[in-house]
């Protein structure tokens, strides 16, 4: 009967701790909450794709520097490169979730979510480069930077990446017929594949940390990128010509999960917002810098780089355009066509 006892006070003992600690984790939990709210301890944690060295993620260095400085080191901003927490598109699934707090993804596989973000693949859109800006830092920038709160993505700020250009292995595309047969890699976006296939070749979806060893093992003869990113990868040691066509001026772009985003005080926000746009200021002169660059140094590399005319690809996507200018987009066509 002692025995029973004892066993009954022990197993009582055991039950108390357990209740304890779970009452404990709760209270944990509940401050862990409340500090993030206020604020301090913050952990904030963003996915990507890109290598170290990529002047993205440079940038967002900066960002996580500038988020530290003003928050007094209550606000840490952690970084994933190399698609450590996924694809692009399983990074934006996840922000929509609430399970990953931020990313910076091509504009272009957003068009999956949001039809409207099409605007920026369609090709020879853009003038030039200050034509570009002003679109994405512009009314229509803007505009879509807030649209993607609707599906629990809210942008932060363009990041500059450049213009497109094909990059093959075998011989260079210096006019839309050199596309013929070619099997070339595009990003998950309709809009680039019709493009592709618009200009003669063959669009192949692939995840572009799979690219190099696509180009290697001949899966695909080539892809579309821009030269940062040609050189950052080094697909340059695949492929050994560069044409610059700049078919498109596809932006980067920063995001935070709107579920995250509404869990976060007014001054969080405002310390976010403000790092994020001095990250951007900041890569936008370093791409620069970057660009000229990285052609000098993949030509040390033996790759040709060619400048091939623009004009025979514009005529020959012109119907791609015309006819896009049908769908929901087609206003926003009109309007970026229109400005100054």
């Amino acid at each position: 009967m002692l025995g029973k006892s004892k066993s009954y006070l022990l197993a009582g003992f055991l039950l108390g701790v357990l209740l304890s600690t779970g009452v404990f984790a709760l209270c944990v939990r509940h401050v862990n909450s409340e500090r993030q709210n206020n604020g301090t301890g913050m952990i904030l944690k963003l996915g990507h794709s890109l290598d170290q060295q990529h002047p993205v993620h440079l940038a967002l260095e900066h960002m996580a520097q500038r988020l530290q400085e003003k928050s007094a080191g209550s606000v840490e901003l952690q970084i994933f490169p190399n698609g450590q927490l996924g694809s692009e598109t399983e990074c934006i699934e996840q922000l929509q979730r609430g399970a990953l707090d931020m990313t910076k993804t091509s504009t272009a596989p957003l068009e999956g979510f949001l039809p409207e973000f099409a605007i920026f693949g369609v090709p020879y859109l853009f003038r030039d480069d200050a034509h570009a800006w002003q679109v994405y830092t512009g009314e229509i920038g803007n505009e879509l930077l807030l649209k993607g709160s609707e599906v629990g993505l809210r942008g932060l700020c363009y990041l500059d990446a450049g213009a497109r250009s094909f990059y093959t292995v075998k011989k260079p595309i210096l006019t839309p017929n050199d596309l013929k047969g070619l099997k070339i890699r595009v990003q998950e976006s309709q809009t680039a594949m019709e493009m592709v296939e618009a200009l003669g070749g063959s669009p192949t979806p692939m995840s572009f940390g799979e690219l190099y060893t696509g180009l290697q093992q001949g899966m695909v003869d080539g892809a579309e990128n821009n030269p940062p990113s040609f050189y950052s990868n080094r697909h340059f040691e695949v492929c050994k010509h560069l044409s610059l066509d700049e078919h498109a001026r596809v932006p980067d772009i920063l995001l935070i999960s709107e579920p995250v985003w509404k869990n976060l005080s007014p001054q969080v926000q405002q310390w976010v917002k403000e790092s994020a746009d001095e990250a951007a200021e900041f890569q936008r002169k370093l791409w620069q810098e970057k660009t000229a660059e990285v052609l000098q140094a993949v030509e040390q590399q033996g790759v040709t780089v060619h400048h091939p005319d623009k004009l025979p690809f514009a005529q020959r996507v012109k119907p791609m355009v015309d006819k896009l200018q049908e769908t929901p987009i087609g206003s926003l066509i009109k309007r970026i066509q229109e400005l100054p």
